[in-house]
């Protein structure tokens, strides 16, 4: 039986290389395979050189600002980037959308800006052109031009009652058509793949870690069983369809509806149950709470005043001048700590929001494998939803620490005792601005990915058993002539 399946299979692929047009398909293919490489690689050395020149620019700015009181550079700020995962030369995801750094200083928790979609014209709402776009996309195109005919062309000829007359089982037809056209697919995908692998270790300068290397095992794996599902399918179509001119025109309906209606069907469709609010609405909520619970910079507040009262009588003192301690960078410590957990309640409700629209669409992918495995792709590569509020997580906990580190020093090392006009401001030694560190963003594991992205991979899982039961079980409903 397997030598039966192998033979269908060899002759499958070698009828498809021998045809010209499908040839000259299969070249574009690479072709198109190896500009968007380049394309992935270029963009990932440009905008990650750029994101740590810039970096290096501001640690250095930091550690060359002059002595100063505390609190003004806490308003002084810090830019902070989030870099590229190496892998993400492979798939853009929302890469270009999402800001790539964040202004963090006190008091006020700011978005994340200066993303690529920002400075580009409107050609990057059609798309940008990456290696993970081509094999979603436009390998199932080739497939289906590969496949349509498989079965169906076997029928008109009159050569499928032959093939079957022949102990030629449908099962083993089934499987060697669909193995001979995945064989064409992985004639290009294998050496793009290769190529992956070659540019990824030069990007990580040779330092290959174990989890980089497991997520482009299962990368590679996943994209694996895609083709294998899409190449399934056009067999099964070409061998329920009547013809074969009705096989490529359900092939391609369903390319139209699945991979390009579909997808912005269930994002609107998430968007229209849970509705986000926009972001003025968002910013005006997290100020009214935050005067709900008082203004740190006004002497007079009820709040504020309350915690004075309270320090005067825990230290004995009547006036905040005879405090052992800085009563301003105490209170802005106080205030800093009130606005902070405001702001980290509004944004965990806010992502909560975003994560139940991002639902809709996970979902799908049990209807849909073109959209698990785009959600299975973006994770992977660092490109993804959950990656972007990591990053946005990490800079709001280094902006309060930067935030808490300069009111500890006033708190610490300014007097509270204000200077006379014509004496020297108070400030402290820009020897203490090195004593914040630089900050770095980390990436999730990969178990955590794992975890996240647990339904597309269920789903994608659930596409190949069932495409696999199909292949077994489904000539019973095929008819030959």
């Amino acid at each position: 039986m397997p030598n039966r399946i192998s033979t269908i299979a060899k002759q499958t692929f070698k009828t498809a290389l021998n045809n010209r047009a499908t040839l000259a398909l299969t070249v574009l293919l690479g072709l198109s395979l190896g500009l968007a490489t380049y394309v992935g690689w270029q963009n990932f050395k440009t905008q990650n050189n750029q994101r740590l020149h810039y970096k290096e620019l501001v640690r250095a700015q930091w550690l060359a600002k002059p002595d100063k009181h505390p609190h003004r550079m806490a308003h002084y700020g810090y830019l902070a980037f989030r870099e590229k995962h190496e892998l993400s030369f492979f798939d853009f995801g929302i890469e270009s959308f999402a800001g790539v750094s964040i202004f963090l200083e006190a008091h006020k928790q700011n978005t994340v800006n200066f993303s690529e979609a920002g400075f580009a014209n409107g050609m990057l709402r059609f798309g940008e052109i990456s290696v993970a776009m081509v094999l979603q996309l436009l390998v199932p195109l080739l497939i289906f031009f590969l496949g349509y005919n498989s079965i169906s062309a076997e029928r008109e000829s009159g050569t499928l009652k032959i093939l079957l007359c022949q102990n030629v089982s449908w099962k083993q037809l089934l499987w060697g058509k669909t193995l001979g056209i995945i064989g064409v697919c992985l004639s290009i995908f294998i050496p793009l793949m290769l190529l992956t692998i070659l540019l990824w270790a030069s990007l990580s300068h040779w330092q290959i870690s174990g989890d980089a290397s497991i997520r482009l095992l299962v990368l590679i794996f996943s994209y694996a069983i895609y083709f294998f599902i899409v190449s399934a399918i056009t067999v099964l179509v070409s061998a329920f369809a009547r013809s074969s001119k009705s096989a490529l025109t359900t092939l391609l309906a369903c390319w139209i509806f699945f991979m390009v209606i579909m997808p912005r069907i269930t994002q609107a469709v998430g968007v229209k149950i849970y509705p986000s609010p926009s972001k003025i609405e968002f910013a005006d909520a997290i100020a009214t709470d935050i005067h709900k619970q008082g203004d740190s910079h006004n002497p007079d507040d009820p709040h504020y005043a309350a915690i004075k009262d309270s320090l005067f009588k825990t230290y004995g003192v009547d006036d905040v001048k005879k405090l052992p301690f800085n009563y301003g960078g105490y209170i802005m410590a106080e205030g800093e700590k009130i606005s902070s957990k405001i702001y980290s309640n509004h944004q965990k409700e806010l992502n909560k929001i975003f994560e139940k629209q991002n639902s809709i669409t996970t979902v799908a992918g049990f209807l849909n494998p073109y959209i698990s495995l785009k959600h299975i792709s973006m994770a992977l590569t660092a490109s993804d939803f959950h990656t972007f509020v990591d990053f946005q997580n990490q800079a709001e906990a280094y902006r309060y620490q930067l935030a808490q580190k300069m009111n500890k020093l006033q708190i610490d090392k300014i007097s509270n005792i204000a200077p006379g006009e014509k004496e020297k401001p108070l400030a402290i030694s820009k020897a203490n601005w090195a004593e914040q560190p630089d900050f770095n963003y980390h990436f999730g594991n990969l178990g955590n990915t794992i975890t996240n992205e647990l339904l597309p991979l269920s789903s994608l899982t659930c596409w190949l058993l069932a495409i696999v039961f199909l292949l077994q079980y489904s000539a019973r409903w095929i008819k030959t002539i």
